[in-house]
């Protein structure tokens, strides 16, 4: 694997989650790969669970990691290409890259869209100038469009989690929230789920509230909640702002968070979200603290997906097709 941008880069899904689960039976089993190595994490907004667990993934393999908090303890950067930096850009990436090229042996970064342009966020000038100029390996922490750790824990959950001889049925429900939020979770799982080809999946939210079609066609999509949890084996629960209109909230609505009720017409679904949660806004105090929960099993997941991708970049003789 040359690098972790998307799934994109992971050519057996399969093989890979297998990787993560006898990572979590056996965390230090490959403690050595990653001896005198080490691993930058640049964060340009903020973390705790794919910080924390990409830097235990790197310390069971053996790797140092450091992290570095870009907006508040560095230079502000400069991205854009023949940029004139008479404003409050401090360093372009042009020139800060290749020094974390020199430091580090993979780079790990987490970006942010900023919701106010399509184009520019979709563009992924970020995480890409990073890719074109550090020279090492690129692992994303999440990016304006993708969050794909998280996308291959939410996998590597439902692999464990699911033990029937049948393909289970997924369904992905936007849920309301108090501000404007990315569609990164949103794209990133649909992505997954459909490259994993394992399940019936189906996508549920309100009119006006469509992902890019690039990351959810295979899916089925309604906007009818209840017609879409109808025998769900899982229901992953996110909210995310518009697409079309860019970044705008049109619907609010509480009867679409998820609750108990709800479930009564699935097959007794687990219940699925990536953190943080806002609790009885985007899911209910009862789901959250009920059996059908698997937030904790499935963030707790997020050190075997790291270090399983993690692995891969390092190990000269990487699974077949990584």
């Amino acid at each position: 694997m040359k690098q972790f941008i998307s799934v994109h880069d992971v050519n057996n899904i399969s093989a890979l989650v297998e990787k993560a689960l006898e990572y979590k039976v056996n965390p230090f089993k490959d403690k050595l790969l990653g001896q005198n190595k080490r691993i930058g994490c640049l964060f340009l907004n903020p973390s705790m669970r794919t910080r924390l667990s990409t830097q235990i993934a790197a310390q069971n393999l053996g790797m140092e990691a450091i992290v570095f908090n870009v907006g508040s303890e560095g230079w502000a950067l400069e991205f854009e290409e023949e940029a004139i930096m008479s404003g409050n850009k401090v360093e372009h990436v042009k020139d800060a890259a290749p020094i974390m090229g020199k430091y580090f042996d993979v780079l790990a970064i987490r970006t942010f869209p900023s919701l106010k342009n399509r184009e520019d966020d979709y563009s992924e000038l970020f995480i890409n100038q990073f890719i074109k100029y550090a020279g090492i390996p690129i692992v994303s922490l999440e990016s304006a469009t993708l969050h794909p750790l998280q996308s291959f824990t939410d996998v590597i959950t439902i692999t464990e989690t699911f033990k029937e001889k049948r393909k289970p049925k997924i369904v992905l429900t936007w849920a309301p929230h108090v501000k404007s939020l990315p569609q990164c979770v949103a794209n990133s799982f649909s992505q997954w789920i459909n490259a994993w080809d394992k399940a019936d999946f189906v996508i549920t939210h309100p009119e006006d509230y469509e992902l890019d079609q690039k990351f959810t066609k295979g899916a089925t999509i309604t906007h009818n909640q209840d017609e879409a949890l109808k025998d769900a084996d899982y229901v992953y629960v996110k909210n995310w702002s518009t697409y079309t209109d860019y970044g705008k909230i049109y619907n609010n609505d509480p009867e679409w968070m998820l609750t108990n009720q709800k479930l009564t017409i699935t097959n007794n679904a687990k219940v699925m979200h990536c953190l943080p949660v806002r609790r009885n806004v985007e899911l209910s105090d009862e789901i959250l603290d009920g059996p059908n929960s698997l937030v904790v099993q499935e963030a707790s997941n997020r050190v075997w997906a790291a270090q399983a991708v993690l692995s891969e970049i390092l190990n000269p003789h990487p699974l077949k097709g990584s």
